[in-house]
């Protein structure tokens, strides 16, 4: 019964999701249905529908181990600490292996690595520290130095969909970078392994980014010497790592951030009413004051980054139906810098001609 009853719940969703795209854009004043760009608008707003709808429920079902008041001692402590108190300087990154995989015209390294973030006392005493085998996707040129770009994927991605995303074929061979694409925990070629992440446990969602903005600055400081300049960008999820890592390390020296998202652990809860009324009580979990708290030591709009205003670029999408425009929008508020913005959906940005140019032009004054 209850297989019966999510396969019909999944098909309602499902043919919902026109219907909610025309809903969404109808709230647009210069929405035109009858145009050839409102047509596209709408099928990239129904793309986000699609994708954030099937994300949500070909998962397991929402459920939460403990009341949220069991975190209401981790959360003051953690929002005592600040997000600079809660962010540790990683150790040096110590190679374990570095294969190189012949691809073609794009051919690349992997690198394995063991990487502790070294939590503090709220997250490592619930389990959630200690070492990690991590990965990152090397694109490197023959001579050094060169200017490095370290590119943070999106929820759900981390495999070699990640090259064609990003456009890292031309960012490497045709404007000369080198170019590093850190794995997230819980993704990818790491979807099997502990820790997994993100998820409905607030905590583990907290502990998961913070290992991965680790990760990432151990990869920056890995990279550090063969740099002539160093860029971070991070798309979604990877957002919130990309703006993390840029306000913790100095060494960042430009850094884009294509449809943000902000508050993971709130995001999560405005998707879940796909799952109806079973959804509630993880729902109103996480969008509580106390898992508010918890978030905050990852929240983006708590720290700036080092990198000049004029080498900040955020990337928003108008009619994005899965991290939402208003996220954009804060952090522009609170990072100045240049605001790009795709009148399209959160995926559609991806196939953007003036998105891929703005990412051009971006990279070339460094």
């Amino acid at each position: 019964m209850r297989l019966t009853a999510h396969a019909h719940r999944l098909t309602t969703q499902l043919g919902g999701v026109l219907p909610r795209s025309v809903a969404a854009l109808r709230q647009s004043a210069d929405w035109n249905a009858l145009s050839v760009n409102g047509l596209r608008q709408a099928a990239e707003v129904a793309l986000d529908e699609l994708v954030v709808t099937g994300m949500t429920l070909l998962s397991t079902p929402p459920t939460m181990d403990r009341a949220v008041d069991d975190y209401a001692a981790a959360a003051r402590e953690l929002a005592a600490l600040g997000v600079r108190g809660a962010h540790r300087d990683p150790e040096p990154l110590q190679v374990s292996r570095i294969r190189p995989v012949n691809a073609g015209v794009l051919s690349y390294e992997r690198m394995s690595y063991e990487h502790d973030p070294q939590l503090v006392e709220p997250l490592a005493s619930e389990g959630h520290g200690g070492p990690a085998q991590a990965e990152v996707v090397l694109f490197r040129h023959d001579d050094e130095p060169r200017p490095w770009l370290v590119w943070v994927h999106g929820a759900g991605q981390g495999g070699m969909s990640d090259i064609l995303v990003a456009r890292v074929g031309r960012i490497h061979r045709d404007l000369g970078f080198n170019v590093a694409m850190p794995v997230q925990p819980g993704h990818g070629p790491r979807r099997s392994r502990w820790p997994s992440y993100p998820g409905t446990d607030p905590m583990a969602n907290v502990a998961g980014m913070i290992r991965a903005v680790s990760e990432v600055r151990a990869v920056i400081g890995w990279i550090e010497p063969q740099a002539s300049v160093i860029a971070l960008s991070g798309l979604s999820l990877g957002s919130a790592v990309a703006a993390l890592a840029a306000g913790l390390d100095d060494r960042v020296d430009a850094v884009a951030l294509y449809t943000p998202i902000l508050g993971l652990n709130g995001m999560i809860a405005r998707h879940l009413h796909r799952w109806g009324s079973a959804a509630d009580v993880v729902g109103a979990a996480l969008a509580s004051d106390v898992v508010a708290d918890l978030t905050s030591v990852i929240d983006p709009l708590a720290i700036e980054p080092a990198a000049p205003p004029e080498r900040r670029l955020i990337v928003g999408a108008w009619h994005d139906q899965m991290a939402y425009r208003q996220s954009a929008l804060a952090l522009h508020e609170r990072w100045g810098g240049r605001l790009h913005w795709h009148d399209g959906g959160h995926v559609g940005h991806l196939l953007s001609r003036s998105v891929e140019a703005e990412t051009e032009r971006f990279l070339r004054e460094l």
